[in-house]
């Protein structure tokens, strides 16, 4: 049975994940809050301080609540480009092109792109960063055919996602993702400004267009301290 206190937390909690009040925010006042949610002032605490038992809001006694500066994270179930969870908090994501170029699929990445073995594939691999902070070594394998602007344009600073709609038409739907943990070697503790064998989080994923055919693969690795995954998990009810 869900009470109020629940329901206001569940409005909040969409908030949050959505963007609606930034990393380090000030939240509007319980009054206001109170007024928005239809609920009262008691119960907008309640759940404000669940949300501050779970990391995610601190309180002033003089200046009210504020959203915790988070690591960056996937919010759960949605799709988002780095750019696009960087601009969900506030911030600037920048991306400094490592590598581009056109080049024969491997056999593996054929497979799973559903072209031809040897068929071309675009490569871009980019340092990603927020705030001029390096956060991710970023490398994207694309399938050439009706992507081939990709394989010209400048991806300095710029989001893929974002690339693939304007230039190609193509927006992609879904993502089949992954993560996994490694240790940085030397060439990734450079570029990320971290030690090497310091802790990287690896995600790897095939990501589909609307009519379900596999766009790119990618495989993005995160400094630990600067990436947070998460997700919604079910259980299937009887039967």
């Amino acid at each position: 049975m869900t009470t109020v206190t629940d329901s206001a937390y569940e409005q909040l909690d969409f908030g949050l994940r959505r963007g609606e009040f930034g990393p380090g925010s000030r939240l509007p006042g319980e009054r206001e809050l109170s007024t928005r949610l239809g609920v009262s002032r008691v119960t907008v605490r309640r759940a404000l301080s669940r949300l501050e038992v779970e990391g995610r809001l601190e309180r002033s006694a003089q200046r009210g609540w504020y959203v915790t500066r988070e690591v960056v994270g996937e919010s759960p179930s949605l799709l988002q480009s780095f750019s696009e969870m960087a601009r969900a908090r506030g911030l600037h994501a920048t991306s400094r092109v490592l590598r581009h170029r056109t080049r024969p699929a491997t056999f593996e990445e054929a497979e799973q792109l559903r072209i031809a073995p040897a068929a071309p594939v675009v490569e871009l691999r980019r340092l990603r960063g927020m705030d001029g902070h390096p956060v991710c070594v970023d490398l994207v394998v694309l399938r050439y055919e009706g992507l081939e602007a990709i394989a010209t344009a400048d991806m300095t600073d710029t989001s893929l996602y974002e690339r693939l709609a304007t230039l190609c038409g193509v927006r992609l739907q879904r993502s089949a993702y992954s993560v996994q943990a490694d240790a940085a070697d030397a060439e990734i503790a450079q570029l990320l400004n971290c030690a090497v064998g310091a802790p990287v989080l690896v995600g790897s994923e095939i990501a589909y267009a609307a009519n379900g055919q596999p766009v790119l693969l990618g495989v993005n690795r995160y400094r630990g301290d600067a990436y947070r995954f998460r997700a919604d998990l079910f259980r299937p009810g009887p039967g």
